[in-house]
């Protein structure tokens, strides 16, 4: 089984059996307050996560973790900082491996799983990177890992001119306002299954951070 955990927008934590049975899956839309919502979420997941798949009524039985899959971003600083920092934790604890996800893919497979036995025209995953900015990955469709197949992105853009970027693109847009963590752990499930790596372990934060090391000692006038 492979814990989710993505806080690229909200804060979203499930349990996912790796041929993608959901067992448990919590979230919260509040784009703010990730740190404070976190610990209450893995709690929650894994205590219903015990009694079997979504909507089972069995005896509680030990959850089997063998992965923690992390949502890498794009996404606000501070909020994937926690994520990353919960998953990384959780895993240490238990001695099991991080597989870094970019949210955009999980994302991606949702959309691309909605309707399995339909056509879906090359789309873009676009999110709200704030400062009058979305961000942006275009897919086309998936690959023979079952993984969505990036062919652009992930990339920032003005507001005003996204839909001209994705035009140009030919890529059909949907804009996402929560990335699911069951999606993230799916994501995962099927990177590990086929041997491949989707990111590396640093943060997709397409920008760089409000707060910077000064570069030398401050002068002091006398």
């Amino acid at each position: 089984m492979i814990l989710g955990i993505d806080t690229s927008l909200g804060t979203s934590v499930a349990v996912v059996e790796r041929d993608g049975v959901i067992r448990a899956e919590a979230s919260s839309p509040d784009p703010l307050g990730h740190a404070e919502v976190i610990g209450l979420l893995l709690e929650a997941v894994l205590t219903e996560a015990a009694f079997g798949p979504v909507g089972a009524t069995s005896a509680a039985t030990e959850v089997e973790l063998t992965h923690v899959a992390a949502g890498m971003g794009p996404g606000p600083f501070t909020g994937l900082r926690v994520g990353i920092a919960a998953a990384r934790a959780f895993a240490l604890g238990r001695d099991i491996p991080v597989v870094a996800v970019p949210s955009h893919d999980a994302a991606a497979l949702s959309v691309l799983l909605s309707d399995p036995f339909a056509s879906v025209p090359r789309f873009a995953v676009v999110t709200d990177a704030r400062r009058r900015e979305f961000a942006y990955s275009v897919y086309d469709g998936l690959d023979d890992d079952g993984l969505p197949r990036c062919v652009a992105g992930p990339a920032l853009a003005p507001r005003d001119e996204v839909d001209d970027r994705l035009r140009e693109l030919g890529a059909e847009r949907h804009d996402v306002g929560t990335v699911s963590a069951a999606m993230t752990a799916l994501v995962a499930a099927r990177a590990v299954a086929a041997g491949r790596r989707l990111a590396d372990g640093a943060p997709l934060y397409l920008r760089a951070p409000d707060v910077t090391m000064p570069s030398g000692p401050k002068r002091v006038g006398t």
